[in-house]
């Protein structure tokens, strides 16, 4: 008999930053991506959505696959083969590739990868 092993995919987790105000989190686990706004952003009278799909909200957001906007964030082109050849990234991992590529990147919304030590 085969028995086949899954790794458990490791959750990767993205801070997302309006303005240079943190927003939100971005996450990749098992069940796919997900986003939710942080309470305290929420709450700020200046707060504005990160985008026209994610209403201001504190439910979470859930898809499959990387949401439509975030993976628009992601460079293209030879910018992408430069960023995937220098940090050796899997062109299928997009989170990975949204994590290196998108923590100055152009308009309001920045990504900044979670440090393991951070709460």
């Amino acid at each position: 008999m085969n028995l086949v092993r899954y790794q458990k995919k490791e959750m990767k987790i993205a801070k997302v930053y309006m303005h240079n105000r943190w927003a939100g989190v971005l996450t990749e686990d098992e069940e796919g991506y997900h986003f939710q706004y942080e309470k305290v952003y929420l709450e700020l009278p200046e707060s504005e959505a990160i985008s026209l799909t994610f209403p201001l909200s504190g439910e979470r957001f859930n898809s499959k696959t990387l949401f439509p906007f975030f993976d628009g964030l992601i460079p293209e082109g030879w910018l992408l083969d430069i960023a995937q050849k220098n940090w050796k990234l899997n062109p299928r991992d997009r989170m990975s590739i949204l994590l290196k590529t998108c923590y100055d990147c152009i308009g309001a919304v920045s990504i900044h990868e979670h440090e393991e030590n951070e709460n």
